[in-house]
């Protein structure tokens, strides 16, 4: 049996319609006789006339020819819908009637109201009985297939998602879960309305794969609540797109996405206060360097829509350059905006270079991004690192005062604050050398911003931990221990913005990155919302281990925001200034002498030793790394064998 249903499942659409016409027929005459019965409660087959063949053939004839008009025979059987059921009924009705005009009219003696009646019920259960039951069957067929899911979230949403769901070839719904209790137990599109607290035993007794977060409106703070609740459940969870993308047809309901990271830290973005963030933007020439940069291509996302008069882009990556100025203006395009951009190619170090495009441009406000910021890279590479972190910071500050541009932010880290590392050290000297200009008569305004990592940005532990949990793991966490602050890009670069405007000269702003994250429980949380186990000691039979590489060199434990408490808040919640010891300008022009000497003989040792003497708080937790700093008369590959191709 199974075997004639696989044919006739996949044969030509035409055959299958033929089928449809023929079992149709035999509904029709079925439904023919069974009607004479219920309305005589006996029929005496001798008593048949021509008038019977006529009157029969011409019903049927014109029933069938009705559903078709009505779309009956258009419609996929295994996704058959209440149109047409509405259509059967309607037909049928139609039918019935025909049947008792045409009895009339050839004076056929059986035929009386009550017959006609029955004929058109009959036929109409019949027909939409058949329909449903080949529904019904693939519905069955199908859906021990799909991968059972939970739906969270009852609303309009959760039922739009579960109308696709059924009709879709993936996902089959077992039941909604809601938070609301006044639905708790209700029915609603066949599926039980549960509360939370039921998941963990709705994943084991449906042998739930997924859970669907169908709340495209809810904050992150309560998305973080949620999720929580999922984990615990153990079971991988995936959301649907915002209802903004969803309303704009960008996405459509079923278009599950991965849980952002976002949505683990539970942390909300505060609105931006308009008159700050249009303050140093809004009709002026902005340059942005290291604008193809993670920070600094936000920084650009977020000035173009403040309608600045031009944003110059100065990056020294041609391809990075390239890629945001095309998605820029394509934002101008498609935003019909009247903004003017200049893509720059240029090295912060060539001091003539940035001295020529501020004044070329008259640019009037300076967000200097560009900067290595990779730890252990600049520790292997120490000059590099002084030169781009430190004197590219001279350079373009030094050129912002000379050209009496506006305002001048500095984009920092909280790898500045009492640094173990060569990266964080070059960026609190950055920032001297930022508050050391500041102190001269000068008519730019200076100012830096601290902050600590964003996600997504190049070298983010998220994307990393993701790539190893998708191939198979391990994933690599450096100590179990580490913590670190997180922000969004987005969140990063308009705060940012903000606090810019409120400078008034030298000021240090510490952005609120809220609560610390252990980076061992992110990766755990990541592993288990994808659906997987951590292998550990105490469970062997997990999916993906967890491993301890060390702390890398110059890597600390946990980051600082402040280097000491003297922090005083502003007009924006999530932006705090601080008052920290800085040099005088000829103080400072006497240890970037000195600097700039030790690079030009390569002297990494004279560095550190600089580095140590000003006010960094330089505290190095290792020896130099440098790799040029390596003892040269030993060989490179000690322990390497020398393998000799054969000619």
């Amino acid at each position: 049996m199974e075997g004639i249903l696989e044919k006739l499942l996949s044969a030509p659409r035409p055959v299958k319609r033929i089928i449809t016409y023929v079992v149709d027929f035999g509904i029709h005459i079925f439904s023919y006789f069974l009607a004479l019965y219920l309305t005589f409660r006996s029929f005496n087959i001798s008593t048949i006339d021509n008038n019977f063949y006529i009157h029969s053939t011409i019903t049927i004839f014109i029933s069938i020819t009705f559903l078709a008009t009505l779309g009956f025979y258009r419609a996929v059987n295994r996704y058959i819908s209440l149109k047409i059921l509405i259509a059967v009924s309607l037909a049928s009705s139609l039918s019935g009637g025909s049947y008792y005009l045409l009895g009339s009219f050839l004076d056929v003696d059986y035929v009386v109201v009550s017959s006609a009646v029955l004929y058109g019920t009959v036929l109409c259960i019949l027909l939409g009985a058949s329909r449903l039951l080949v529904r019904s069957y693939f519905s069955t067929r199908y859906n021990t297939q799909k991968k059972r899911v939970v739906i969270y979230g009852a609303g309009s949403a959760g039922r739009q998602l579960a109308t696709s769901l059924f009709n879709g070839t993936e996902y089959y719904p077992v039941a909604f879960v809601d938070d609301d209790k006044s639905i708790d137990g209700v029915v609603i599109q066949g599926l039980k309305v549960y509360s939370s607290y039921a998941l963990n035993n709705l994943v084991q007794n449906y042998d739930v794969e997924k859970v669907l977060l169908a709340l495209p409106s809810i904050s992150r703070a309560q998305r973080k609540i949620i999720i929580g609740r999922v984990e615990e459940a153990g079971v991988a969870v995936q959301t649907i797109p915002g209802m903004a993308d969803i309303v704009a047809g960008k996405m459509k309901i079923d278009e599950f996405q991965d849980v952002e990271i976002e949505d683990l830290l539970g942390r909300d973005p505060v609105p931006p206060v308009k008159k700050l963030f249009k303050k140093n933007i809004s009709n002026k020439v902005i340059l942005v360097t290291g604008a193809g940069g993670s920070i600094g291509s936000e920084l650009c996302r977020q000035i173009v829509m403040l309608k600045p008069k031009a944003l110059i882009l100065f990056d020294v990556s041609e391809f990075a350059l390239y890629q945001i100025d095309k998605e820029l203006n394509e934002t101008i395009v498609s935003g019909k905006l009247n903004v003017v951009i200049k893509p720059i190619l240029g090295t912060v170090l060539d001091k003539n270079k940035v001295s020529k495009v501020i004044r070329h441009f008259r640019v009037q406000t300076v967000y200097h991004a560009a900067a290595y910021k990779h730890v252990p890279m600049v520790e292997h590479n120490v000059i590099e690192g002084i030169k781009n972190n430190i004197f590219g910071t001279l350079n373009v500050a030094c050129s912002a005062e000379e050209a009496d541009v506006e305002s001048f932010v500095l984009i920092s880290t909280d790898k500045a604050v009492r640094p173990t590392n060569v990266m964080g050290a070059t960026k609190r000297f950055a920032e001297l050398v930022c508050q050391a200009i500041a102190t001269k008569s000068c008519e730019t305004c200076f100012s830096m911003v601290r902050f600590g990592n964003v996600l997504g940005s190049s070298g983010s532990v998220i994307p990393a931990f993701k790539k190893q949990i998708k191939n198979g793991g391990p994933v690599t966490v450096t100590h179990p221990d580490i913590i670190r602050y997180f922000m969004t890009i987005p969140e990063a670069a308009q705060l940012v913005i903000q606090a810019g405007a409120m400078a008034k000269g030298g000021d240090v702003f510490v952005l609120d990155m809220g609560d610390p994250v252990k980076i061992v429980e992110l990766a755990k949380k990541l592993i288990l919302l994808m659906g997987l186990e951590v292998k550990s000691e105490t469970n062997p039979d997990g999916d993906i281990e967890i491993v301890y590489s060390g702390l890398r060199p110059g890597e600390k434990l946990y980051e600082e925001l402040l280097i000491g408490n003297n922090v005083q808040g502003t007009v924006h919640p999530r932006i705090m200034t601080a008052s920290e010891k800085y040099l005088l300008w000829d103080e400072m022009s006497s240890i970037i002498s000195k600097l700039e000497t030790c690079c030009m003989k390569g002297d990494i040792q004279g560095i550190r030793d600089i580095l140590l003497e000003a006010p960094a708080d330089y505290n190095p937790s290792s020896e130099i790394e440098d790799f040029l700093w390596e003892n040269p008369t030993e060989p490179l590959l000690a322990d390497s064998k020398v393998v000799k191709l054969k000619q």
